[in-house]
């Protein structure tokens, strides 16, 4: 009975480790049958490692299948242990090694450690992508030189420059510099209808400029999609120029009407002190003359003339004065 107790018990443990080692021998078996056999040791390694076989183990078979023998397993732990992304690695470097473009096992690691889908890269530079510049609905808006606006969108073909990638600035710098030299295009163009007229200028132009420098693309062509006339901008800068302009011209304006108004004011108030000073001389005549009495330097009879020459004046002063109103009723 205890034998029978402990064949049980040794069957039961076999079961197990058969069930926890089938995984392991099963893809060691896959290894072995596509040409790249990968020790038994060395895949139960892997999950000791916190490395997924399978991953490892299908990612060498494609490498292996695909002619890329210099990729080791070794490099491809190496890679997982770093937080890459082993699969997505090694279908880019096929799919670079297919398409006759130079894409090293360190450069395809390194571009995938700084954050960039590898795999979306080389498809990129096999099948070059389009971006609207701008991105979304709206439209680069820009002054030629006749002062009519114009709203401009372009396409921009890029494909991805694999050696610019690690480093190499985004889209939105291409989208910025695209945008930039549109503007500056359209604001050296003397008319907007010579922008109508011939779109591709501005495309000329702009690629001359070599936009693509420093940047994780290359820019295959720009092309013009749509372009929409505006208000004019050159007459409106004018109109406000000339609203601006009269507006000093009244303040100036103002400004000389209120120095006269208060040089006026300063003239009056000087005529009311000139006034103030004759009123007070003509007080001073009587009491120099009755100072001239006491004294004896005058008269009775010089007094009395004096008297006819003021009334001989104030009767002259009246009859020079015109008619009033009420006097010609009378007469």
């Amino acid at each position: 009975m205890e034998l029978y107790f402990l064949i049980v018990i040794l069957a039961i443990i076999t079961l197990v480790l058969l069930s926890i080692i089938g995984k392991y021998v099963a893809l060691w078996f896959q290894a072995f049958v596509s040409g790249t056999p990968i020790s038994l040791v060395n895949i139960i390694g892997m999950s000791l490692r916190k490395i997924p076989p399978a991953v490892v183990v299908n990612a060498r078979i494609n490498a292996y299948k695909a002619g890329l023998q210099q990729i080791t397993v070794n490099d491809l732990e190496t890679h997982y242990l770093a937080g890459g992304r082993v699969l997505d690695v090694v279908k880019a470097m096929i799919a670079s090694d297919k398409a006759n473009i130079v894409l090293s096992w360190r450069q395809a690691t390194a571009i995938d450690l700084a954050g960039r889908d590898i795999l979306d890269a080389v498809r990129t530079s096999v099948n070059p992508k389009v971006i609207d510049c701008p991105s979304g609905t709206g439209s680069i808006s820009a002054v030629a030189k006749d002062g009519i606006q114009l709203f401009c969108r372009a396409r921009v073909t890029v494909r991805t420059n694999i050696a610019q990638l690690v480093g190499g600035a985004t889209e939105d710098t291409i989208i910025a510099r695209v945008g930039e030299g549109i503007v500056t295009a359209i604001g050296s163009s003397p008319t907007h209808l010579d922008v109508l007229e011939s779109p591709h200028s501005i495309s000329s132009l702009v690629l001359e400029k070599g936009l693509d420098a420093q940047t994780a693309f290359e820019i295959l062509s720009i092309d013009i999609a749509d372009i929409t006339v505006g208000e004019n901008i050159g007459a409106r800068l004018k109109a406000d120029e000339a609203e601006s302009r009269k507006r000093i011209a009244q303040a100036e304006a103002e400004k000389r009407r209120a120095m006269a108004v208060a040089e006026e004011q300063e003239m009056v108030a000087k005529i009311k002190d000139r006034r103030a000073l004759v009123v007070e001389a003509e007080a001073e005549v009587p009491r120099a003359i009755a100072v001239a009495f006491r004294e004896g330097k005058l008269g009775i009879m010089d007094f009395q003339r004096i008297r006819n020459v003021e009334a001989d004046t104030s009767m002259r002063a009246s009859i020079a004065q015109p008619d009033q109103p009420d006097q010609k009723k009378d007469q």
